[in-house]
């Protein structure tokens, strides 16, 4: 797909304040920007709403004090520029940010696929030039696809059989990962929002002043932090649970991660003092979520046989969960495609709606499509949509 214009208008720092959303704050603030991110969305495009073919609202789930405001003004456009107007599920959009980029962005095997690049609900032909894949073979993603979905409020595994068609074979009993980020950032005192504070001290190994690159060589000396005893040249690895890695099924659960994070800091609030000690725990935590979210991939891939794999949701955008997962597709299902959404459309945005609502479209036909002209009347805005 081909984006024209993608403007996001970001209430990290203020929600940062707080150390996590405030619904009431966050809807004030659409209602605020929301008008003048269309208005700039227009203008970088360059089209105008004559030129535009259908509207793609997010009908939910997710806060309702936000979600009316973006339903209402969808509406609003729909009824003032005679459009035809869809309401799309969180995470559907999220699923279909990997259909976004017009860059490559499966890989399997040295094979690289490309979704078709679509323009304001319509095909157009590939471009090829400029690219240092355009040699590279073509093909369709396959199905079924096996999607993992991990973002603030969602972890969940979800099988599409054909496009449009989900099932959900697993998903979090309590908290979802990004959640758990959120609040063992706000432990450590790392602040909101936690997915890229956790990120970025995983990786820092303070004491050296280097990255750690390697988990083999973090486990050269193992042992555990105490007050008495902070080791001033090597580091020594704590151990967090992996809850339910060894359960039968494919649900999640990351409360008791989180929890096992609390009690070692309570016991040595004194070490939060060392960036060392936080860099630690920081990466097992984060080791602790991708060594779960990847075991339970891998293990309901295999059982339904899925020939593409995807990343979806906020927190697809973690780098070690990128690379990690991917490698091990590669070593434990060599057969099975491995496709992610480009970064910036791993966040929540607008373009991963529009997305959603291309592919619902072309599954309407030509009277359901007539229909959604007056579908302004009676869009209403859902906290806990169902995916279906």
């Amino acid at each position: 797909m081909e984006v024209l214009s993608n403007v996001v208008s970001s209430q990290v720092k203020l929600h940062a304040e707080w150390g996590g959303v405030v619904p009431n704050l966050a809807a004030r603030e659409h209602l605020k920007n929301i008008i003048p991110v269309i208005e700039s969305c227009l203008r970088e495009a360059s089209i105008s709403p004559e030129e535009i073919d259908l509207i793609a609202a997010t009908q939910g789930p997710g806060l309702i004090p936000a979600l009316l405001i973006g339903t209402n003004s969808a509406a609003a456009l729909s009824y003032v520029w005679k459009k035809p107007l869809i309401g799309i599920h969180h995470i559907e959009g999220h699923i279909y940010a990997n259909f976004i980029s017009d860059k490559i962005c499966v890989i399997s095997n040295n094979q690289f696929l490309r979704p078709r690049r679509i323009r304001l609900g319509r095909t157009i032909p590939k471009q090829t030039s400029n690219s240092k894949f355009q040699n590279t073979k073509q093909a369709d993603i396959k199905f079924p696809v096996l999607c993992l979905v991990v973002s603030g409020g969602h972890t969940q595994l979800v099988l599409m059989k054909k496009h449009l068609d989900y099932e959900i074979v697993g998903q979090t009993l309590d908290d979802a990962a990004g959640e758990a980020f959120d609040k063992v950032a706000r432990i450590l005192g790392l602040g909101y929002p936690g997915g890229p504070a956790i990120a970025k001290r995983a990786t820092q190994n303070v004491e050296r002043g280097t990255k750690i690159t390697s988990r083999k060589t973090r486990n050269a000396k193992r042992g555990t932090w105490s007050e008495n005893h902070i080791p001033q040249y090597a580091l020594r690895v704590l151990r967090l649970p992996r809850p339910m890695l060894d359960k039968k099924n494919f649900d999640f659960s990351f409360s008791g991660l989180k929890t096992a994070v609390l009690y070692l800091i309570k016991k040595n609030e004194k070490l939060l003092q060392d960036e060392n000690f936080v860099n630690e725990v920081a990466h097992e935590f984060q080791q602790a979520v991708i060594d779960v979210l990847i075991a339970k991939t891998l293990a309901a891939a295999k059982k339904y046989d899925a020939k593409t794999i995807m990343l979806a949701g906020g927190v697809s955008a973690n780098q070690e969960l990128r690379h990690q997962i991917g490698e091990a597709i590669k070593n434990d299902l060599p057969l099975a495609a491995y496709c992610l959404p480009p970064t910036a459309f791993s966040i929540d945005n607008a373009a991963m709606i529009a997305a959603a609502g291309y592919f619902r479209w072309k599954e309407l036909n030509k009277k359901e499509r007539a229909n959604l002209i007056n579908s302004w009347k009676n869009m209403q805005a859902s906290a806990n949509l169902k995916l279906s």
